[in-house]
């Protein structure tokens, strides 16, 4: 997708975090707007701060879980713009501590938002955007999904989340090559960010009364919270750097975008012991005072 200036975004988790940033991006390459999220006061104050910048902007509630929230943002979409060119699925939550810890309800809000919402994008958007490629035939289109690099690798005390990028990596790559076995004029790429200052360790702030947490938290888990707060906190790439470096992907075709390039050497070990069918490695290797840390918030001894 080579050109943004008047073309259609539709961004989910658009109030905050990274989906704001990419407004932001699309709002200042002259796109049309349709943001989606689950907190409406944050929804419409970014939506109202868009259009102060001239931006064409139509701001929904949806929840990514449910499908029919998404086919409703969808037809927004078309009956205010016509079309949609671009689609960042991006809305996601986060979870954390021993993977036996976590409930029911955790694992259904979870994979409902990261997973089924990264679902109900592809499947409902994808049929769209090939419609409008069948009437246009100067159509060109992009679908990102946002994973982590939790769906590359598989940190201790983050099973929940690791399930669910995990998940999102092979929907992704999977997303991209039926797109190029039918030669659609539509690109795929997943985003993997590291630890990046957003709001993603405190999704918990909207989560919903039907997934309501039932027991805890335990021991931990908010170990585990405390530690991802502090490694989000101290992050040093923007989520406006993200932003950036997720259109310049776009434009040249790039279907796996980093925000930690260095944290590959990670991912490469990972395989390196799959290949080989040995046991995953220790992931404390090299920093045995963060195991004994974690060890400690968990007081196991």
């Amino acid at each position: 997708m080579k050109t943004f200036r008047d073309k259609v975004v539709v961004i989910t988790g658009g109030a905050s975090g990274l989906g704001r940033e990419f407004a932001n991006v699309a709002a200042r390459e002259g796109m049309k707007l349709v943001l989606a999220d689950v907190q409406a006061d944050a929804l419409e104050r970014a939506a109202d701060a868009l259009r102060s910048q001239g931006a064409a902007v139509i701001a929904r509630l949806c929840d990514v879980r449910k499908g029919e929230q998404v086919q409703a943002l969808a037809d927004a979409a078309i009956a205010e713009f016509g079309a949609v060119h671009l689609v960042f699925n991006n809305a996601g939550v986060g979870s954390g501590g021993l993977i036996w810890e976590n409930t029911e309800a955790d694992w259904e809000w979870v994979m409902g938002v990261n997973v089924w919402g990264v679902i109900h994008g592809v499947r409902i958007f994808t049929k769209l955007m090939l419609e409008s490629a069948k009437s246009d035939p100067s159509f060109e289109g992009h679908i990102v999904n946002t994973a982590s690099m939790a769906g590359l690798l598989n940190a201790p005390a983050m099973g929940v989340y690791n399930v669910s990028k995990h998940a999102v990596v092979a929907l992704s790559e999977t997303l991209y090559q039926d797109l190029q076995l039918v030669g659609a004029p539509i690109g795929a790429s997943v985003l993997c960010p590291y630890f990046v200052p957003t709001g993603i360790s405190q999704s918990h702030r909207n989560r919903p009364e039907d997934v309501r947490m039932t027991q805890g938290p335990t021991a931990s888990q908010l170990a585990a919270q405390a530690m991802t707060d502090k490694a989000v906190s101290s992050g040093k790439v923007s989520a406006q750097d993200v932003a950036e470096k997720t259109f310049n992907a776009i434009a040249d075709g790039d279907f796996y975008i980093y925000s930690h390039p260095g944290a590959l050497a990670g991912v490469q070990e990972r395989m390196e012991h799959i290949v080989a069918g040995s046991n995953p490695g220790d992931p404390y290797a090299a920093t045995p005072h963060v195991r004994e840390a974690l060890r400690a918030k968990m007081k196991l001894g």
